[in-house]
């Protein structure tokens, strides 16, 4: 199922006026940034790009909340926010019976597109954890400015883990998609990604409950396994033998 089909079923589920809203503000969006790329998240949550992250949606019980990652910096004459978040983040907040300003929502919009574009090159914001927030990319580019922009020591990790991967699996390919690096064998699926967390680096291999031993970490995906690595826990030798491991079984074709 791609993204966008995820997105309407999802919206399709909630079966009550948040899926209507939802549903509207979708629209206004792609009217608004006919290019804009449309992916369901980290946070289960609709997430819109152009040049990073525009906006997020969520639905909890009793609004919808769109929240604009660098809303602070736009101009917003109407008003339409009405709740700061951290950061410069923005959101609008409906609650049921609210209406959508259409034409100002749309300005809004390009806005937003406009700041991203003009602004493409500007340092990579850590976001909760310290995570670097990139761009979604495929090849070396995305996951080589992953790497720059992890904070402190976690940035030397990277790289040893990037170098590491590309010894083991010498046709390795290479991603960014919600702000993770993703390492992969085309036509095999992805094997191994990595995210930053405040206190440690997060290694998920998607296949692997194969794998001999277990990564300790699980979660509700019965076939991916994780290590969560502190500074100077590294075990080169244990990691190399995984991603080997993981390299000869079918990987995940998420995306």
């Amino acid at each position: 199922m791609n993204a966008s089909s995820k997105i309407d079923k999802k919206i399709a589920d909630l079966g009550d006026w948040r899926g209507e809203r939802l549903a509207e503000i979708r629209k206004l969006i792609h009217e608004a940034a006919p290019e804009v790329v449309e992916e369901w998240k980290w946070m289960r949550s609709p997430v819109w790009s152009h040049n990073g992250i525009l906006a997020v949606a969520s639905a909890p019980r009793s609004k919808v909340r769109l929240t604009f990652v660098y809303g602070a910096k736009l101009t917003d004459p109407k008003g339409l926010f009405n709740a700061t978040l951290d950061g410069n983040k923005r959101a609008i907040e409906l609650y049921q019976g609210d209406k959508v300003d259409s034409a100002a929502f749309k300005a809004l919009v390009r806005e937003a597109a406009a700041y991203n574009t003009e602004n493409a090159d500007r340092e990579p914001v850590l976001l909760s954890g310290g995570n670097p927030q990139i761009a979604k990319g495929d090849g070396d580019a995305p996951v080589q400015a992953y790497i720059a922009a992890m904070p402190g020591w976690k940035s030397d990790l990277g790289r040893r883990l990037d170098d590491l991967i590309v010894r083991t699996v010498p046709n390795v390919r290479k991603a960014v998609r919600w702000n993770s690096p993703f390492y992969g064998i085309e036509d095999k699926g992805w094997l191994v990604s990595y995210h930053v967390f405040a206190r440690y680096v997060k290694v998920t291999f998607l296949n692997g409950a194969s794998l001999c031993p277990l990564p300790p970490g699980s979660g509700k995906d019965k076939d991916s396994r994780w290590i969560d690595i502190y500074e100077g826990e590294l075990n080169e030798e244990q990691m190399a033998a995984w991603v080997r491991q993981a390299a000869a079984l079918p990987g995940w074709d998420g995306f």
